[in-house]
Formats: structure tokens, C-alpha cells, sequence
């Protein structure tokens, strides 16, 4: 950038950072790439008249990045992601297209992505519903995991379009394709606009059976679709294979930050601490998936644990099978 001259800094502006309106400032004020990389946040200003708080950010996020790369180190992978790829295809991922248009508006691009925090979502992006923050921020963690590599975070994806070695990086469209799966078609649609992905199921500690089913829009009073759901959704905290193959989870072809990750995941599942937060132990069910208050029975062994059945009482000569049938 230190050695582009006016035209490029122009074109720069226009045509990589989608910034057009501020062209007319840039050719007044702005005649060099030397000059661009010295400018302060005052200067965008000033200089520039940027008043757009994501736009200013934008442009000093983009700046910061350049600097770094003056002495060799390169871009940053969250430089390939365009607002446009953020406001349709991303968002698309997300579950949460609604808000494609607001992305739009505010030039969200990749390093921005990196930047934003529950604030930044609630007080400029007006988006006011505090689980799609959270999805937001969940799906942001996930490509902060990836350090914003999207190529390797498809090549994983891709593996799992037919399997379910690795729920973490499912996309919206992909949850929806497991409901379906799992005999549950006629509710899948309902998570669209829903905010719905692989991350929010396995790093949102308050995501359960009860969340999903409410989500789906599955009656209360519909025990059975629970108690499946419930099922299929401890059948994914559980690893596919041994732990001990665990190198496998993201691949030996990704780069080194996605196999720190893997490491990370493969730490978690040998300490008994799954990132898929549903394992269904005799201490964690009731507590962890709720399934008490919206289907009005406990699993078997959680039911056991919780009631215990003392000599002499009246369910002690009964069978577990004609307990739970009861």
C-alpha cells in the first residue's frame, strides 16, 4: 500500500472496500497509499468525512491490517471476506437472513466481524433479540476457531454434508437437513430465520432439548417427539469414534490453527468435557436438558436417580419397564 499512488487508493476505496461515497473526499484529501496507511481515526474523519461508526471501523480495521503486511506478514485471512459474502452467504449459514439488508448498509465485512460484540449488535446494528446475538456471536467464535480460514471451515463442512463426525460446524441448512433426517421433516422449516446453527448447539450452554423443541415448534404436550428428540440429540454428543482417534475430527490436511482446534476438542472430549454440552449422564439430564418441565417425565436412569425406590413403597414390587410405561 506504501506505494500506491492516488488512483489506487481511489480504486481501492470503490472497488475492494465497496466505499464509493467517500471517493470525492479521498481524491481531495488522500494522495498517496504512504499518506493512507498514516491516517489517525481523527483523519477518517476529518479527512475523509466517515461517520458511520462500522464504516469508520472498517476503514481503520483495513488500514491495521495493511500495516502488518508492510513487513511481510501478509493479510489477514478475514481480508477475503467480503460484505457481500457476509451479508448473503454467511448470514445464509447463520440461520439469520433477515438482517442480510443491515449488513449491507453497514459494509460488515470480515475483519469487522472479528470486532463486533453484543453491543455493537444491539446499539448500531439494531438488532435487538438476544439469541440472535448470540447466534451471531457463537458463529463469529466459530470462524475466530478457524482463524477466519473459510476455506478450511468448508473442506469441513463438505465431510460433514452426509455424516455427523462434527455437529460444531454445521450451517443452519444442515441442522435443518439432520431434522429431517431424524423423522422430524415436517418441523425442519421452522428453524429458518431462527438462527439456528452447529456452534449455537454446541457452545450455548442454555441450548437444550427444550430450546430446540421450541424452536422446531413442537407442542409441549407431544411427549413422545420429545423424548425423540431428546435421543437424537444425546446421540451427537457422543463421539463417533475413539477418542484416541481424535486427530481426525478436523483433518490432517487443515492448517495449523484449525488442528490446534482439533486438540482442543480432542482435549475436552478425553476429560469427560464434550464441546456437544447434551452427554446425557445420570447426574446432568434433568438439569442440563430440562426434559422435566416440558414433558412431564424424566429418561429411566435420570427418573431412578431422582426418585429412588425405598422398601416398602408402593413402586418397589414394579418393574422399571412397567414403572416407565406407567
Amino acid at each position: 500500500m506504501s506505494l500506491w499512488r492516488a488512483g489506487a487508493v481511489q480504486a481501492w476505496l470503490e472497488v475492494g472496500m465497496g466505499m464509493p461515497m467517500y471517493i470525492r473526499a479521498c481524491s481531495e484529501n488522500i494522495k498517496s497509499g504512504k499518506v493512507l496507511l498514516g491516517l489517525t481515526d481523527e483523519d477518517l474523519e476529518l479527512g475523509l468525512g466517515v461517520s458511520n461508526p462500522i464504516h469508520h471501523r472498517k476503514l481503520r480495521l483495513a488500514i491495521e491490517d495493511y500495516r502488518r503486511a508492510e513487513g511481510d506478514q501478509g493479510l489477514s485471512k478475514a481480508s477475503k471476506m467480503d460484505h457481500h459474502w457476509v451479508a448473503t452467504s454467511w448470514l445464509s449459514d447463520v440461520g439469520l437472513p433477515q438482517y442480510s439488508q443491515t449488513f449491507q448498509t453497514h459494509l460488515v465485512d470480515g475483519r469487522v466481524l472479528n470486532s463486533l460484540s453484543r453491543r455493537d449488535l444491539e446499539r448500531i446494528l439494531n438488532i435487538s433479540d438476544q439469541f440472535h446475538q448470540t447466534s451471531l456471536l457463537l458463529a463469529i467464535q466459530l470462524l475466530q476457531m478457524f482463524s477466519f480460514d473459510k476455506e478450511a471451515l468448508q473442506a469441513q463442512r463438505a465431510k460433514c454434508e452426509h455424516q455427523d463426525p462434527d455437529p460444531i460446524v454445521w450451517t443452519c441448512h444442515r441442522v435443518m437437513k439432520w431434522i429431517r433426517d431424524i423423522d422430524l421433516k415436517e418441523f425442519a422449516d421452522n428453524l429458518q430465520g431462527e438462527g439456528i446453527h452447529g456452534a449455537v448447539m454446541a457452545l450455548d450452554p442454555s441450548f437444550d432439548t427444550v430450546a430446540m423443541a421450541k424452536a422446531l415448534g413442537i407442542p409441549s404436550n407431544k411427549h413422545m417427539l420429545h423424548r425423540h428428540l431428546y435421543e437424537e440429540m444425546k446421540s451427537l454428543a457422543v463421539p463417533h469414534s475413539s477418542a484416541e482417534q481424535g486427530s481426525e475430527v478436523i483433518g490432517s490436511s487443515s492448517p495449523v490453527a484449525v488442528n490446534h482446534f482439533a486438540e482442543e476438542r480432542l482435549s475436552m472430549r478425553r476429560s469427560g468435557k464434550s464441546p456437544l454440552r447434551l452427554h446425557a449422564n445420570s447426574h446432568s439430564v434433568e438439569r442440563s436438558l430440562g426434559f422435566n418441565s416440558s414433558c412431564g417425565s424424566l429418561p429411566r436412569e435420570a427418573r431412578v436417580q431422582a426418585v429412588p425406590r425405598a422398601k416398602g413403597s408402593p413402586m418397589h414390587t414394579y418393574k422399571s419397564v412397567e414403572i416407565t410405561n406407567v
